[in-house]
């Protein structure tokens, strides 16, 4: 049995936790909002955020970061990419060097344009260098929780690390695979809700299946040169935590970011779109820090060149698109 702290209460932490629980490990859930804590404590369910699932009683839920973390062997990273350098800051007082971080996060610090592992490094290196993994690739919670067959990918720079993410978290209908690449899993994470974005607002504007596979590949195509130029290797973008991601938010109802794009291609305004969510769509703010990391390492990205321009200049959906049709001709690779 491994100890567990989750941080964060929203719906892919909760499915980790139910996944946990459900292979035979104790995991204690940290949360900001005290009635998701009571009901997960009291009923065993998180109908905010994970309906009609019974939560196993070895998972646990409190407010207070000091019964999360203290004593866990592994602290799941599982809050919005803005709020991540907070909450790491908020559990230095209970951390050892002993532990394993893992990121179930998928977004890029829009002040920095740091990616998660550079942040939990930096907070947390004055006390020790911490151990690191990434796990991310296509996995909506509502699915991993009813039991249908998915993949993901753990990745770290140490084989252990990853082996032993890899073997809590694989359970029946949850399979992990590894990889070393850190960068490329984390970027090929983040960059996919911008293009799922994108994705959401081709099918607002009423466009059909030939404009999405165009939007799919030529998205491909950004992430993974985003990627190499920040180090990662091509391989990892053909993966789970590259492709597979892409096309499952970009073409699955379930997808928060897919939504914000559909509307916005419907003619809503962002804010009153964003006014209706529960979650986080993670594409809206992370579409800033891809296109300002893009810009530092003259990366050719005019699919999030648009987004953000619909985002947070005022463009419209349709504008975007006629935009993207009439760039130069060019070769395709």
């Amino acid at each position: 049995m491994t100890r567990i702290a989750i941080i964060g209460g929203g719906s892919w932490g909760t499915a980790l936790g139910l996944v946990a629980g459900r292979a035979g490990h104790e995991a204690r859930l940290w949360s900001r909002n005290a009635a998701v804590v009571e009901e997960i404590n009291r009923e065993h369910v998180n109908s905010a955020y994970l309906k009609s699932h019974a939560l196993p009683e070895t998972l646990r839920a409190t407010c207070e970061m000091s019964q999360a973390v203290r004593g866990a062997e592994l602290v799941l990273l599982a809050s919005p990419s803005h709020a991540t350098r907070e909450l790491l800051r908020g559990m230095l007082p209970f951390v050892e060097p002993g532990m394993l971080f893992v990121s179930a996060t998928k977004g890029i610090e829009i002040e920095t344009g740091k990616r998660i592992s550079e942040v939990t490094r930096e907070v947390l290196v004055q006390q020790f260098e911490p151990r690191f993994v990434c796990l991310s690739g296509p996995s909506f919670a509502q699915e991993v929780a009813d039991g249908q067959p998915t993949a993901i990918v753990a990745a770290s720079s140490s084989a252990f690390d990853s082996k032993l993410v890899q073997s809590v978290f694989s359970f029946r209908n949850l399979r992990v695979y590894t990889n070393t690449d850190v960068v490329g899993t984390e970027l090929g994470g983040s960059v996919k809700n911008v293009m799922a974005v994108a994705a959401g607002m081709v099918n607002g504007l009423g466009l059909g299946a030939n404009s999405v596979a165009a939007l799919i590949t030529r998205g491909l195509a950004e992430m993974t040169r985003l990627a190499q130029a920040s180090g990662a290797r091509l391989e990892t973008l053909m993966g789970l935590a590259g492709l597979g991601d892409l096309v499952l938010t970009c073409t699955g109802s379930l997808s928060r970011n897919r939504y914000v794009g559909q509307e916005l291609g419907r003619g809503r305004e962002l804010e009153d779109v964003l006014s209706g969510m529960r979650e986080v769509a993670e594409g809206v703010k992370t579409t800033r820090a891809v296109k300002h990391l893009a810009d530092k390492l003259s990366v050719l990205m005019p699919i999030t060149e648009e987004v953000h321009a619909v985002l947070y200049e005022g463009k419209s959906a349709r504008d975007a698109a006629d935009a993207l049709m009439q760039r130069p001709l060019r070769d395709e690779l």
